[in-house]
């Protein structure tokens, strides 16, 4: 095993593919001259020329419908978004294009690739650069939704996702990109569609996904002194979920926290808490609970901000609930 960081993670996934597949090619705003706004495609451009690091001018509705049009032609293009935020300038390719092609074509065309960059908030960027999407995208079929929260899980998703046939959205954060975290010296891919119980616990489960799962953590940890047992897992893919991870997990603990760094209204949690209550309701001991930001949009001030985002003491309220202790 060794140490990266997060971006470096991407950037390794990204080249190792592209290396076995001279289909694949990588392009956006920076990601070739500049190495990358986050330098998640260091050296890159030097590797593969510029025929597969394209830089691309600000205008994500263009190089995405190239990118979707490519993929239907035998490539198999990575798109990186600045944020997605900047993606909804393009979004009627990934919603009415990417993720219909193949229904829309009985099968002639599969359209075969990744949209990624970062999501949600990543300190003071304004309600405009704040928004965590996932939600959006999960609710369309055909499309795959990808959120990892560590080094090791982000290349091995990130390379499933450019095997995959199907568009796949891959979501990182700003915040995460110089985290660092062990991987492996060889090859390894981590399957799309598979959560990941990252803390074993017996009093109560709490599910999320992305950076704000650091959140679940720490809760847990200051939880533990106090002797109650938090289970966590880590959903990785929105979409396809793995339901029967949740549900295997609150059969065991009949409690249930879900933590998601979004609008409540349709959210991902909502997804969850429909799914447990209709197969496990039986299970439960407590009405489920859940937290996401507030539901208005991200605040500048950092005072607001930080009520505005879930964190580390709303889960240790919300596990006492379920477990009726003060």
């Amino acid at each position: 095993m060794r140490t990266i960081q997060f971006r470096e993670a991407i950037c390794e996934a990204m080249s190792e593919e592209m290396r076995h597949d001279e289909s694949i090619y990588l392009m956006g705003e920076e990601v070739a001259e500049y190495n990358g706004a986050y330098k998640a495609s260091k050296g890159m451009l030097a590797e593969f020329g510029e025929k597969r690091v394209i830089d691309t001018p600000i205008a994500e509705l263009g190089f995405t419908g190239i990118a979707v049009g490519s993929a239907m032609n035998g490539c198999r293009p990575i798109v990186e978004y600045m944020t997605f935020n900047f993606c909804l300038v393009g979004i009627d390719q990934i919603i009415n294009n990417a993720a219909k092609m193949r229904q829309m074509t009985g099968g002639q065309f599969n359209v075969p690739i990744v949209f990624r960059g970062p999501t949600a908030s990543a300190g003071q960027l304004g309600a405009t650069h704040s928004q965590a999407l996932e939600n959006w995208f999960a609710n369309t079929p055909g499309l795959k939704v990808v959120v990892p929260s560590t080094v090791y899980d982000a290349k091995g998703l990130l390379k499933a996702a450019i095997r995959d046939n199907d568009p796949v959205i891959f979501m990182e954060s700003e915040q995460m990109y110089g985290d660092k975290g062990e991987v492996p010296d060889g090859e390894y891919v981590i399957p799309l569609g598979v959560a990941d119980i990252k803390r074993e616990g017996t009093d109560v489960t709490i599910v999320s996904f992305g950076k704000i799962i650091k959140e679940a953590h720490i809760a847990a940890d200051e939880l533990a002194k106090e002797g109650i047992s938090c289970e966590i897992i880590d959903l990785r893919t929105v979409r396809p979920m793995d339901y029967e991870t949740i549900l295997t997990s609150v059969k065991k603990t009949n409690r249930l926290v879900v933590l998601e760094e979004a609008w409540p209204f349709a959210s991902v949690a909502s997804e969850i808490t429909y799914i447990v209550q209709e197969r496990a309701f039986d299970f439960l001991d407590a009405p489920i609970q859940r937290i996401t930001t507030a539901d208005t949009p991200a605040p500048y001030s950092p005072v607001l901000l930080k009520e505005w985002l879930p964190n580390a003491g709303d889960v240790v309220k919300a596990v006492k609930k379920v477990m009726y202790k003060k």
